[in-house]
């Protein structure tokens, strides 16, 4: 088999493939002993009807065409290999000549989306500047609160609602004559704003007993987004009461015996948490650095498929902004996704089995399932090889913020591996990638917190 490769823009090429007969003969005996066991022919045994028969029954032209289809993945394959080319996505196969006698050849061309040729930089050379860690009295303020509030109690009061109490209430949900929803005795933090819109605004104000009604767009279900009439009844009104900070509360909140240890401590834990921020502000600037300098071009078809699914996906395909938007997202996280995957090529990055399975823990952990439920999904649904590619992106960022030099506002040079209570950025580049998967400095501050008991809030009558 000879083959050629046509670039024709960065991120697309086109194949040229010629089969000699001989190479296509196997193909060929194949199709003739499939189609011989298809059909019935009289005087000869299912199976057995000689060639010569098959061209004058089903003609030459159906044998080829089983057999070309047969073949083409094969030779496909094997000229990808022969010219080095890395395809992504469906190709499209042109065959331009069959061998309608014996002794011709097959010819066929194929054009197939790549993975662009990247040229990347000396990252030795890369300086970024992050915030300087500052520790203020309300940051520790913030988090000793934030620890009270865990062993605080609710107490009824008999008074309006105000911002911050906690209510149990009866919702009901309807558009015109039809109930979509009711629930009873849900138990809500006015001004936390995580259920109904305008529903904060409805509750303060409301006694125990009362009801009211107002209009808002629903927040799940078959109807979501649709305006609704919703009805709310407060059937109590609860205050939260905070321990006070003393000795007693540093014994029954952590492993410290006096107040002034536990402050020490959640200063500690501030500050990390503040360095952990100067980790997440490393990793953004250093890739959106690269992302900007780097030349990585992105096959728009590739763009549009995924873009096109997606909103098929939302039943959003007419609407035009919200398609830019998502375009624009594809775009860049193709992009990155070529970056690091260049990156982790030029660093030889692999990927050993006990940091797939860490990963798959985590992910597990992410959807709340058990990991080894997860892991059996994952490998059914054949995407082994892309969680693969995902630690290998995380290793190839955490080998080039191992190279870089990041400072702070006030000159110091920051060792990122500091962040990190193991060898190695690898678990900082966990804790820190996919800002999709949650806020930044939530995630921070929760890997930066160290209290040692974690009961939940008591409630009293």
């Amino acid at each position: 088999m000879k083959s050629a490769v046509e670039t024709l823009n960065p991120t697309r090429v086109k194949l040229t493939v010629e089969v000699p007969f001989e190479e296509l003969k196997p193909s060929l005996d194949a199709a003739y002993k499939t189609i011989a066991s298809q059909i019935q022919v009289p005087g000869f045994r299912k199976g057995k009807v000689p060639a010569r028969i098959i061209d004058q029954r089903v003609g030459r032209g159906a044998v080829l065409q089983e057999a070309v289809n047969d073949a083409l993945p094969q030779f496909y394959g094997q000229a990808v290999e022969e010219n080095s080319v890395r395809p992504i996505g469906q190709p499209e196969v042109d065959v331009t000549e069959v061998p309608a006698e014996d002794g011709q050849e097959l010819k066929f061309t194929v054009e197939v989306d790549v993975r662009p040729e990247i040229t990347l930089p000396d990252y030795a050379s890369m300086k970024h500047e992050v915030d300087s860690v500052t520790v203020a009295d309300e940051d520790i303020e913030e988090r000793l609160t934030s620890l009270r509030e865990r062993f605080g109690t609710l107490q009824g009061v008999e008074r309006a609602v105000e911002t911050g109490d906690f209510v149990s209430i009866d919702l009901e949900a309807n558009i015109g004559d039809e109930q979509i929803d009711a629930v009873t005795g849900i138990s809500y933090e006015v001004g936390s704003g995580n259920m109904l819109d305008g529903m904060d605004e409805a509750l303060v104000g409301m006694s125990a007993g009362e009801t009211k009604t107002f209009t808002a767009p629903l927040a799940g279900g078959d109807r979501e987004g649709e305006d609704a009439e919703v009805t709310v009844t407060v059937q109590s009104v609860k205050v939260r009461e905070l321990p006070e900070l003393d000795d007693d509360f540093a014994q029954l909140a952590s492993e410290f015996d006096t107040l002034d240890e536990l402050k020490a401590d959640v200063a500690k834990q501030a500050e990390r948490a503040k360095k952990f921020e100067q980790g997440v502000q490393a990793r953004d600037k250093v890739l959106e650095h690269l992302l900007e300098t780097v030349e990585i071009p992105v096959p728009d078809s590739i763009v549009e498929a995924e873009v096109h699914a997606h909103l098929e996906n939302e039943d959003r395909l007419e609407d035009d902004e919200h398609r830019a938007e998502v375009e624009e997202n594809t775009r860049k996280a193709l992009k990155t996704q070529f970056l690091l995957d260049a990156i982790a090529e030029a660093e030889e990055v692999s990927v050993e089995q006990p940091e797939l399975i860490e990963y798959l823990v985590m992910s597990a952990q992410q959807y709340g399932m058990d990991p080894n439920q997860f892991a059996q999904a994952i490998d059914q649904q054949g995407q082994v090889p892309a969680m693969v590619a995902e630690v290998a992106r995380r290793k190839a960022l955490a080998a080039v913020l191992e190279k870089v030099t990041i400072v702070d506002a006030d000159g110091n040079t920051i060792d990122l591996n500091e962040l990190n209570e193991q060898p190695g950025l690898e678990h900082l580049v966990e804790d820190l990638a996919d800002d999709e998967t949650g806020d930044d400095e939530a995630e921070a501050d929760e890997a930066a917190a160290g209290e040692s008991t974690d009961e939940g809030e008591t409630e009293k009558a």
